[in-house]
């Protein structure tokens, strides 16, 4: 009697197997590579991908490895530092609002379109809804006055805000602007987004990528364990 198999209906009616789909798409997230290299080194291995399909690939399954991925998630400490960076979104400038707690690890992150009271309130807000269950007890900002009066109205529509102390200090924030180098580094070799909605799902693999590479995840990929590779991790999170 053999074996029942299990297929993810995710890869459901897919040219190709899901292991090079995931691959293709890890790769993509975690290295600066373009859809043109992986479609070359594909090409090596004697598999034909357009470089297209790869993209299509990584808008598709970015958000739902994401999802996965969470199940995993480590709690991050009380103490936030947040900080908002530039990202080339169609030829403009865009902001990305992004936090990590003083020991660097991520918290979330948020892309907008403007630099305004209203982005950095849902920023807050989702950065809160994704660590409901342990919220901040200080925030470190910088001097930007809508990120102060983004603050100062959760506090008054918000009770949990309301405990949070709100402090600015320049040397305290390094450790956010610091780990901005590697969402830029990465970003940077993609010379711009064609449209606001792919930037914010391929950020989302990126900052996810950059998450597994902190060990912000309860999976681990050290060589005493079965899996012992960063590609035995994915397969675990995923399955």
């Amino acid at each position: 009697m053999t074996a029942r198999v299990y297929r993810d209906e995710l890869y459901g009616g897919r040219h190709f197997p899901k292991e090079i789909i995931v691959l293709c798409v890890r790769w993509y997230v975690t290295y600066r590579l373009s859809y043109r290299d992986l479609a070359d080194m594909m090409a090596e291995r004697g598999v034909y991908v357009a470089h297209s399909t790869i993209l299509r690939w990584v808008l598709t399954y970015i958000p739902e490895y994401a999802k996965r991925w969470d199940r995993y998630r480590r709690a991050v400490g009380c103490s936030w530092r947040a900080d908002e960076t530039y990202i080339l979104v169609k030829g403009r400038w865009c902001y990305l609002y992004r936090a990590v707690d003083k020991r660097g690890r991520s918290v979330d992150f948020y892309l907008s379109e403007q630099r305004d009271i209203g982005a950095a309130m849902a920023f807050f807000r989702k950065a809160l809804a994704t660590h409901h269950r342990k919220p901040p007890r200080k925030i470190t900002v910088d001097g930007n006055l809508a990120t102060h009066r983004a603050l100062r109205l959760l506090r008054r529509r918000n009770p949990t805000w309301r405990r949070v102390i709100v402090r600015s200090c320049q040397y305290l924030n390094n450790i956010v602007e610091q780990d901005h180098r590697a969402i830029k580094r990465r970003v940077s070799a993609m010379l711009g987004f064609k449209s606001f909605a792919s930037a914010a799902t391929t950020l989302l693999g990126i900052e996810l990528a950059h998450r597994i590479r902190k060990h912000q995840f309860s999976i681990r990929y050290r060589r005493t364990r079965r899996y012992g590779s960063l590609a035995g991790a994915w397969n675990l999170a995923l399955a």
